[in-house]
């Protein structure tokens, strides 16, 4: 059980944290634990993708160069890809689109950044793309696995009601009312005066689903058949697990005008070409020996 009036729990794990802090202030300035979260799942990742180019025989220093134009490219992406979606928010404040301490930055516009940037940058450098892509992609999942934690902090990228084994009881103060459905206030809880919404962790739900994935990238990539093989298979998982998971969410972004997630319907696009893509690749290989 909770104790009264903790900020969050995991009610069925018996994890209780009585304040959960959002950032910390240096001389008076405040740095969100978000941003913190993020810088180290960056970090992280360089090193990755760093390891792995050393294994492969690669420049380390090519990944390190490259991710200093990804970072600034990725994070315009993100915040491009969220303001798109949630126009009515900035369209009579395009002020508002530059605050980017207020929120709004979407993973699925940060990798379509990285994606582009990466297209620039083995064009200029006169490297392989897809071989570079399969090095990169291992830093990138990473940085995701690192990055969904942010949202916990900021008590945010969670799903419906739920009574399961992970079910994530958060105090309502905290949570930004946008994202709380009718289900949750269905389902309220009042402990003690004070209210809490029951939900599926979802940042976490993806955060495993990632580590996951990466370890099965790490195993498989010895074993990989041609260049780009561990991008597609990258599209391929990722987009399986966050089509799952993006139809738990209470936060979604809706193609204008329908009820559709986009990131729902985008990974279901890329899980189908990613699908294509290797078994096109691995059949032009058989007929080539």
């Amino acid at each position: 059980m909770a104790s009264a009036g903790a900020d969050l729990s995991f009610v069925n794990l018996g994890i209780t944290i009585e304040h959960l802090r959002s950032s910390i202030s240096i001389f008076g300035f405040r740095i969100a634990f978000y941003g913190i979260i993020i810088g180290i799942g960056i970090l992280a990742g360089i090193c990755v993708a760093q390891a792995d180019a050393k294994r492969r025989g690669q420049d380390p220093e090519i990944y390190l160069d490259f991710a200093l134009y990804a970072i600034v490219c990725s994070i315009i992406g993100a915040r491009i890809y969220y303001v798109v979606f949630e126009w009515d928010m900035y369209k009579d404040n395009l002020l508002q689109v530059f605050n980017l301490r207020g929120g709004g930055l979407a993973i699925y516009g940060g990798v379509i950044g990285a994606v582009l940037t990466l297209l620039v940058y083995t064009r200029v450098k006169k490297i392989s793309f897809f071989s570079m892509a399969d090095t990169g992609c291992l830093g990138l999942i990473t940085g995701q696995i690192i990055g969904r934690w942010g949202n916990f902090f900021n008590c945010e990228a969670f799903g419906g009601y739920t009574e399961n084994l992970f079910a994530m009881r958060i105090r309502r103060s905290l949570v930004n009312e946008n994202m709380i459905s009718q289900d949750l206030l269905n389902h309220l809880i009042v402990e003690n005066g004070v209210e809490y919404i029951q939900v599926h962790p979802t940042f976490l739900y993806e955060s495993l689903w990632n580590l996951g994935l990466l370890l099965f990238m790490l195993w498989y990539r010895k074993r990989k058949k041609f260049d780009g093989e561990m991008l597609w298979i990258y599209l391929l998982g990722y987009g399986l697990g966050r089509a799952w998971i993006e139809g738990l969410r209470t936060d979604q972004l809706l193609i204008p005008g329908t009820g559709m997630a986009v990131s729902q319907i985008l990974s279901l696009v890329l899980v189908t070409a990613a699908a294509c893509a290797i078994i096109w690749n691995r059949r032009r290989m058989t007929k080539e020996r």
